[in-house]
């Protein structure tokens, strides 16, 4: 598909409508997407006849994330750099996003994983509907939640980004909405009549352009067997300063009730990957206390690690066991966590021990010169 097409521009008097468009793929964000998202937005910036960016993904997919198949296509053809260059860009485009000078309104009426969230939840507002599926199910892959999810994630109620992060937890539309994932939820059948009223607009004001999506918004039902009804659980045991505590913490809480939730929840941790659980757990506890500039310069130390496999080859045998082969069965190395030495642990958050390696570069955020993403 030719890289215009991934994503459609679409002009609107003051406002710009991006879709992404490579629906057979769920719209998994192609190193050609970034790129052409990068030079539009930062085209945007610089042009004062352009107010407002209205994202949405063409399908049933806002974005099922990062295109995690042709990472690992190029890192087995190229080596780790290419993965690290892929991640790079990535994440140069979610700080844009989450420093962007005008208001995004993302529409995430579908599924919004992983890099679909970095390509959303950093924007000003986030409308979710009763088709919204969100989640950040990397620790199943040998990952971790990267593209600024130790930021976000570490900001949602109590321990509630702990939760998701650690499991890769579904989250419906209400669900997005109560933690704040989501900033609106309106049904999927008022979203044209919504984007016809934004493009109408004259005014970049948030204030201006909520009020605008109020009018469409409804209050949604969060259902009875909702994991947000349980904060009371999710606080108590993933509040624990280890993912051994957390997980004797929960199998504990599950003997006193039998309790479904529970006990999934249980089996999802020690399905996914010992390695990326507690790496994941560090990463949302310092981006707690960071910026969400420092959490993309960490994450992306991080990545380039996982990448490079010395420490763990998790992340390309999760990819084969889930995303390849599909035998669901990954063969985890550590196979269990205490196995995972805290030293192990150090060395992901440390800088790359290679000559021509280096941390991810973020620019002072205030006009931004189209030239800065000329290197990358």
């Amino acid at each position: 598909m030719a890289q215009q097409e991934q994503v459609v521009e679409e002009k609107r008097s003051l406002v710009r409508i991006l879709t992404l468009n490579r629906p057979r793929q769920l719209n998994a964000l192609s190193f050609e997407m970034i790129s052409r998202l990068l030079e539009l937005l930062l085209r945007y910036e610089n042009d004062s006849s352009v107010k407002l960016i209205i994202v949405k993904g063409k399908g049933r997919a806002f974005c099922a994330g990062g295109d995690v198949a042709a990472v690992v296509r190029d890192i087995n053809q190229s080596g780790w750099r290419s993965g690290a260059n892929f991640f790079y860009k990535e994440f140069f485009l979610n700080f844009l996003m989450a420093t962007f000078t005008k208001p995004q309104v993302s529409f995430l009426n579908g599924i919004v994983m992983g890099g679909g969230a970095g390509a959303s939840i950093h924007g000003k507002f986030r409308v979710a509907t009763e088709n919204s599926v969100f989640a950040m199910p990397e620790t199943a892959l040998g990952l971790f939640p990267d593209v600024g999810a130790s930021y976000f994630l570490s900001r949602l109620p109590g321990f509630f980004g702990e939760y998701v992060g650690l499991t890769g937890a579904r989250l419906d539309g209400a669900e997005m909405l109560a933690c704040g994932l989501a900033t609106h939820f309106v049904p999927s059948s008022r979203l044209s009549s919504l984007e016809e009223a934004l493009c109408k607009i004259d005014s970049s004001d948030p204030t201006v352009i909520s009020e605008i999506i109020d009018k469409y918004t409804q209050q949604p039902y969060l259902k009875d067997h909702s994991a947000y009804h349980r904060m009371d659980v999710i606080d108590k045991c993933f509040s624990r300063r280890t993912v051994e505590e957390i997980l004797s913490s929960l199998e504990r809480v599950g003997i006193d009730e039998a309790d479904a939730w529970i006990s999934d929840t249980v089996q999802t941790l020690k399905k996914a990957s010992p390695t990326s659980l507690k790496i994941s757990l560090r990463s949302i506890r310092e981006g707690r206390l960071q910026g969400v500039g420092q959490c993309l310069v960490r994450e992306y130390r991080m990545v380039c690690h996982v990448m490079r496999g010395e420490i763990s080859k998790d992340f390309l045998e999760g990819c084969r066991a889930i995303l390849l082969d599909k035998d669901k069965n990954p063969k985890w190395q550590p196979s269990k966590l205490e196995l995972v030495s805290d030293s192990m642990v150090d060395q992901y958050f440390s800088p790359v021990n290679d000559e021509e390696w280096e941390d991810l570069k973020l620019p002072a955020r205030f006009n931004l010169p189209a030239s800065a993403i000329a290197k990358l």
